[in-house]
């Protein structure tokens, strides 16, 4: 099947968005948007890693999915993708233990955004590769409603005390996001537990990838809808956490997914719009590890904090405030990688893991 710009495009916004919200020029000054919910909720910057990795799905729907079809070999398949994989994950393991090296007061962690994509490119290529579409109805069912049984056999879901937190810190202990300083107990935000749902999440995008592809238009735009509300009535009693990946969020965040990518496909492959974004999505490994490391060696190196307040907001403050100068930043942050990945698809650079 032809590489559809709309995937590129959904994909690389996601990513241009990672690199707005991660990268801001004084984590005390940031737009409530622009945050994650403190615990409980969902705001727009909740929406950006559910996001990338429903499109994980879909990019599986297009690309496995054809060749399963045509009768490669599945082996031959898996074993390539089990291979991206476990790279995708080294990546992510290496920028950590980059980022405990050279930042000041850093600790390492083990798991992390760009480990959980790989599990989760796993988890999702073999399904595409070995299990039929009803089947994998059934997986993303049982995904969610296990998950929710697990929750609830935790007793709670505050921080740190819930079954997620207390596994991930029985197993990774020290070396996860946080470490309570009270207690001594730690939470991970993209632990070992929380990529049950997190595949749910990819499963539902390798769904909406196979209508992309079979141009079933309606049934995205219906699952989109109902997904939404499936995840608003079920977060009734099981609240929308991105922290836990809570099964209700699951649903309402691939809900918004969906209307992204049937918007995005409508606008983009049938009227012929620009496809705003899509060199950041086919470049999206590279522009989000480099900036990673681009941050890392910015604040290890003690230049962002001078580069922040003399370029930004030594005149922005005084003029509009913290805030604006905060926003600033990350935007010309954003900017410098736009030019980047620009470069990158004049000369065919894609970096391929």
């Amino acid at each position: 099947m032809r590489r559809l710009a709309s995937v590129d495009a959904l994909r690389g916004c996601t990513v241009a968005l990672m690199l707005l919200v991660n990268d801001p020029g004084d984590w005390q000054h940031v737009y409530g948007p622009l945050e994650h919910a403190a615990w409980d909720g969902c705001t727009p910057t909740d929406l950006v890693f559910p996001f990338f990795l429903f499109v994980v799905g879909v990019s599986i729907a297009l690309a496995i999915g054809p060749r399963v079809e045509q009768g490669a070999g599945r082996g031959a398949l898996a074993r390539a993708a089990l291979k991206r994989a476990l790279r995708i994950l080294l990546l992510g393991v290496a920028i950590n233990v980059c980022a405990w090296l050279i930042m000041p007061g850093a600790h390492l962690r083990f798991p992390g955004v760009l480990q959980r994509i790989g599990v989760c490119f796993a988890g999702a290529a073999m399904f595409a590769i070995y299990v039929p579409a009803r089947m994998q109805w059934g997986a993303i069912a049982a995904l969610l409603l296990g998950y929710w049984g697990l929750l609830c056999s935790g007793g709670t879901l505050e921080p740190f005390v819930n079954i997620v937190s207390r596994t991930d810190f029985a197993l990774f202990r020290r070396f996860v996001y946080e470490i309570d300083p009270l207690s001594g107990l730690g939470h991970d935000p993209e632990g070992l537990l929380g990529c049950l749902p997190s595949l749910a999440t990819s499963l539902l995008g390798l769904r909406a990838g196979q209508w992309l592809r079979q141009e079933r238009m309606r049934a995205l735009l219906l699952a989109g809808v109902v997904s939404l509300l499936l995840g608003y009535l079920w977060s009734l009693w099981l609240p929308l956490n991105k922290h836990l990946w809570t099964s209700s969020f699951v649903l309402w965040t691939a809900g918004w997914a969906m209307l992204a990518l049937y918007v995005f496909h409508v606008l983009i492959d049938r009227r012929g719009w620009p496809a705003v974004g899509r060199r950041f999505g086919v470049n999206a490994v590279a522009a989000y590890a480099g900036s990673e490391l681009m941050q890392i060696l910015l604040s290890g190196l003690g230049v962002q904090e001078p580069l922040y307040q003399h370029a930004f907001a030594g005149w922005i403050t005084p003029l509009a405030g913290p805030y604006l100068a905060s926003l600033a930043f990350a935007l010309a942050f954003v900017l410098v990688w736009w030019l980047i990945v620009y470069a990158m698809d004049r000369r065919r650079l894609y970096l391929k893991l």
